[in-house]
């Protein structure tokens, strides 16, 4: 298992270390020692009962009785159950875990530990792209255009937006882009978005504000908490902010430069990741008291295309119209993080192993009833019970198992997750929208409670088709 372990973490912690530019990364020698040290003590601590159980055993009795269950044990049950109106090979099945309730424990156990491991995962993985796509959403929008374009050439001509010169890079006026894209057919809406840098008063240092000009609510960020603002004296900030100044949304802050001051309240929390979330998100006209200058080869122009405008053919017009500015439109497209497919690669190489652990626990629990019980079999083989009706007793022997462990592990898994999840974004300076910590819908939440009749039955197929193909006479010559 650790050298297996050893094997497996190398991919996954080369896009670690590419994720979070630390470099690739090795397992730690003391952990190499650890887990066998911690699976040694495991085994010991499962096979403790059961030992002193047997060590406990007398001769006498031990040889009368064998491996058969306690005589009477999970009778009553067997009686309930057939006064049902279930097909007996059904009922027989449904009541076979009570005969060995310790048995019946472990493998719901198992069960449980797999689908836990499930729920967890699927959550973390939805979670994850969630709060990945609201990340994204920094940069709204079907086209982008930057003011900074390729540089001219050295014969002073414009090299054009796809060939790069050998001079400085060309900076095109934003009142011109504007006039070209707001004159550009199929534009449904746009503004434009620009830095700069100003004190907070009470803040050590100067502090990155990004200033939006024009109506920008059709691409705010994805809030937290609160509102995007809507005019004048308004901001928003992402976490980080709040809890570096010990401020809260409502509350108001003095923004300062060269002596100037300019009060914005803050009306939400925006989920934003860049500069440690140090940064504040205000219209342009919040800044007019200031008298600050939004950096010229910081501004991009978002663009909203109108509905059944083909993206391809209103970029090749717009880049048309924006050659004589020496700058290029683009489309927006996002990629996902390799932080996240990192994430993802883990959580769902945890899920496989966990899933495949709680599989293997069901497998080795019911081959060894089976064996223990090819009597019995060979007694209902010769009563007439098929093939199919033993198959069919066997599964049923552990799906009920299955579906109950099933019901138990999801909410656990789901508790798991509410947990685990605020403390990674506590981790990363930030908190995570309701939408991304609220993953579990109907349509995930049902194929979860039914995940532990899927382990529960994938790991008793084995033993349910060697218990029907066995012959009746070789079952009944078995003791």
């Amino acid at each position: 298992g650790v050298v297996l372990g050893n094997l497996l973490a190398i991919p996954v912690m080369s896009i670690e270390g590419s994720a979070y530019g630390t470099g690739t990364m090795t397992v730690a020698p003391w952990i190499d020692i650890a887990v066998p040290a911690v699976a040694l003590a495991a085994v010991v601590a499962t096979a403790l009962a059961p030992a002193q159980r047997a060590g406990r055993l007398r001769t006498v009795e031990a040889i009368a009785v064998g491996r058969a269950p306690r005589a009477g044990r999970g009778r009553v049950v067997r009686q309930l159950l057939g006064r049902l109106p279930l097909p007996r090979p059904v009922s027989l099945g449904l009541a076979n875990p009570f005969a060995r309730p310790g048995r019946s424990g472990t493998m719901a156990a198992a069960v449980i530990f797999g689908t836990v491991g499930v729920t967890f995962g699927v959550g973390l993985a939805l979670s994850l792209n969630g709060i990945e796509s609201g990340l994204n959403q920094r940069t709204a929008g079907d086209v982008l255009v930057r003011t900074m374009g390729a540089p001219p050439d050295d014969a002073g001509g414009d090299a054009g937006p796809n060939r790069a010169g050998n001079g400085p890079p060309a900076l095109a006026d934003p009142a011109a882009i504007a006039a070209k894209i707001g004159a550009q057919s199929g534009t449904r809406r746009y503004f434009s978005t620009g830095e700069t840098k100003v004190g907070v008063a009470g803040l050590a240092g100067r502090t990155t504000v990004i200033s939006y000009q024009g109506a920008s609510s059709w691409g705010s960020y994805r809030m937290i908490s609160g509102s995007w603002f809507d005019g004048r004296g308004q901001a928003v900030v992402p976490s980080g902010f709040l809890n570096a100044t010990g401020t809260h949304v409502g509350d108001t802050i003095t923004l300062t430069d060269k002596g100037r001051n300019a009060p914005v309240r803050i009306v939400g929390e925006a989920l934003d990741l860049r500069d440690e979330g140090m940064s504040i998100l205000t219209d342009n006209a919040s800044l007019a008291g200031l008298g600050a200058v939004v950096a010229p080869e910081s501004v991009e122009f978002h663009i909203d295309l109108a509905p059944g405008t083909d993206p391809q053919g209103y970029l090749r017009s717009l880049n048309t119209a924006l050659k004589p500015l020496g700058i290029t439109a683009v489309r927006n497209s996002t990629q996902t993080s390799s932080t996240v497919i990192a994430m993802d690669t883990l959580a769902a190489m945890l899920t496989l192993m966990l899933v495949a652990v709680a599989g293997l626990g069901v497998l080795n629990t019911v081959v060894l009833d089976t064996r223990e019980r090819v009597h019995d079999f060979g007694v209902f083989k010769a009563l007439g019970m098929s093939p199919r009706q033993t198959i069919t007793m066997v599964i049923t022997s552990v799906a009920g198992i299955g579906l109950v462990a099933g019901v138990a592990g999801v909410p656990i898994g789901i508790a798991l997750h509410d947990y685990v999840l605020p403390v990674m974004g506590d981790a990363a300076g930030t908190r995570f929208p309701a939408q991304d910590l609220a993953v579990y819908h109907l349509p995930v939440l049902v194929p979860l409670l039914l995940g532990g009749l899927v382990i529960a039955t994938a790991g008793a197929l084995l033993p349910a088709g060697w218990a029907a193909g066995t012959r009746t006479a070789t079952a009944l010559r078995t003791e």
